[in-house]
This record gives structure tokens, C-alpha cells and sequence, in this order.
């Protein structure tokens, strides 16, 4: 089983087709819930604590918007876990689009300089294109469970 973080990071339909596969997605929706369910927490959904954006300063420096501080305080650990990734390109919002053009190229950026094996595609636009993605998807996955057997 590897760990795979998933770019947009929300996406479900990149989470599902990973589990499917019997690999751990590292996506936010697992760290929201923990968040939300930490009693330290009062007042979901202001689901932040003081410690935040201290945490996010490891990923942005100081000088970016506090937002991004924020969201990188969620997913830079995601990224320092990941074992490998799969970034999907110009993704409509319906699919996992976080709105924050900054913290994307920050995320992609961290993903790609890591040393993990990254696959990175379009999305698709089409039935056939629909199908092409899921099968290098299928086949990265396959390449990864290999490798990790070979170790």
C-alpha cells in the first residue's frame, strides 16, 4: 500500500479510484474530519487553531497571505506523508478545486521538487480521454505497488 497525494487535494474521484486499489490517498477530506473532531476545537467549521498558521510557515514564508499559511498548515503535511502523487491540470471546481491559485502552485511545487513519483495529467474533456486517464492512473498505481514490492 502506498500513500499517494492526490492534487486537487479534495478530489473524491482521484480518493475512491486510490482506495479501489488498495492504496491510502492523502487527501483533505481526512484531515478536516480530524480537525472538526478535535475537542480542542470550538466552533466548526472555524476549524483553526492558534497553532495553524505556525504550522503552515514551515511550507510558505511569512510574507504570503495568511490563507495560504493556512491552507499549506493542512496540506504540507500531506505532502511531507505522500509516497507518490497524481496531479490533474485545469480541473473544473466541480472536481476538487481548492480556490487558491497561490497554495496550488505552492502544493505542485513541494510535489514535484519531493523525489516521488508524480503523475501528472489533463483533464480529460471527452469519453475517450476519460478512459485514457483512468488507465495511466490504473497503470502509475500498478508501477507503484511493483516497485514498493522490489524494495
Amino acid at each position: 500500500m502506498v500513500k499517494v497525494a492526490v492534487y486537487p487535494p479534495n478530489s473524491l474521484i482521484l480518493a475512491d479510484l486510490l482506495e479501489r486499489k488498495g492504496h491510502t490517498p492523502l487527501v483533505l477530506q481526512k484531515q478536516i474530519r480530524q480537525k472538526i473532531k478535535d475537542p480542542e476545537i470550538d466552533s466548526p467549521p472555524m476549524n483553526i487553531t492558534e497553532d495553524d498558521p505556525i504550522k503552515g510557515l514551515k511550507y510558505a514564508a511569512i510574507e504570503v497571505p495568511s490563507g495560504v499559511r493556512g491552507r499549506m498548515a493542512i496540506i504540507g503535511p500531506l505532502i511531507d506523508e505522500a509516497e507518490a502523487a497524481i496531479v490533474v491540470d485545469n480541473a473544473p471546481y466541480g472536481f476538487g478545486c481548492i480556490g487558491c491559485a497561490r497554495t496550488n502552485e505552492l502544493s505542485i511545487f513541494l510535489l514535484r521538487n519531493k523525489g516521488i513519483p508524480v503523475l501528472e495529467l489533463t483533464y480529460p474533456t471527452n469519453q475517450d480521454e476519460t478512459y485514457d486517464m483512468v488507465n495511466k492512473i490504473n497503470d502509475f498505481v500498478d508501477s507503484l505497488e511493483e516497485a514498493k514490492e522490489e524494495e
